[in-house]
C-alpha cells in the first residue's frame, strides 16, 4: 500500500496550470526529491498532498499520516521551544518522541529558550524536530536545507535514514541537491 498516491492530479493556481496528468506513488522507504525552477508547483505539490489545496484535476489518496515542514515555523514564538514542541507533541501523540527529535537536530539544550530569540538555523532545526516527534509515517518537506549549516543537513539526512529505515516516506521539494539516495521527480521542464 502507498503511504501517499497520486493519479493524473493536476494543479491550477490564479488561474495557471502548473502541472497536469501527474502520477506519483510512495511506499515505505521511498524518498521523493521535488525539483523545478520558481513557480513550477513544487510547493503547491507538497500542499496538494497535505490536503491544504484540492486537485483541479485527479485523485490524491493518503494512505499514511503525515506532518508538513513548510516556510512557516507553526510554534508559539513567546513559549520555550520545550513547551512549543511539547504542545504539538500531545496534539500528535508524540510525546515519547520529543526528547529524541531535539537531540536529532543538536536542540536539547535549547527547549528552555522561547522560540522568538531563536536563530533561523534553530527555528528550522526546531521546525524539522516538530515533523520527526509527530510520529508522522510520511513527512512534506519543504526547502528543508534552506537556512540550515552542514551540521543541521547532516542531522536532517540521518534522521531521514533513521525514518526511512523504519518504513517512513519522504516528499521533500529543494532547488538544493538533497543527500542520501532519492528518487528525483522533476516539475515545469
Amino acid at each position: 500500500m502507498s503511504l501517499l498516491a497520486f493519479e493524473r492530479v493536476a494543479c491550477a493556481r490564479a488561474g495557471r496550470l502548473l502541472f497536469d496528468a501527474l502520477n506519483l506513488a510512495i511506499r515505505a522507504g521511498e524518498v521523493v526529491h521535488v525539483t523545478g525552477p520558481n513557480g513550477c508547483g513544487k510547493s503547491s505539490l507538497l500542499r496538494l498532498a497535505a490536503g491544504l489545496l484540492t486537485p483541479s484535476a485527479g485523485r490524491i489518496d493518503r494512505g499514511a499520516t503525515l506532518a508538513l515542514a513548510d516556510g512557516a515555523l507553526a510554534l508559539d514564538l513567546e513559549r520555550t521551544l520545550g513547551e512549543a514542541l511539547g504542545w504539538w507533541a500531545r496534539l500528535d501523540g508524540g510525546e515519547g518522541r520529543l526528547a529524541d527529535a531535539l537531540e536529532a537536530f543538536g536542540l536539547t539544550r535549547l527547549a528552555p529558550v522561547p522560540v522568538r530569540l531563536l536563530s533561523t538555523g534553530q527555528a528550522r532545526r526546531a521546525r524539522l524536530a516538530r515533523v520527526v516527534a509527530s510520529g508522522a509515517r510520511l513527512w512534506l518537506l519543504d526547502e528543508p536545507l534552506s537556512g540550515l549549516d552542514t551540521d543541521g543537513a547532516a542531522r536532517l539526512e540521518a534522521a531521514i535514514a533513521v525514518h526511512r529505515a523504519d518504513g517512513g516516506g519522504v516528499l521533500a521539494a529543494s532547488h538544493v541537491a538533497l543527500g542520501g539516495a532519492w528518487r528525483e521527480l522533476a516539475l515545469g521542464r
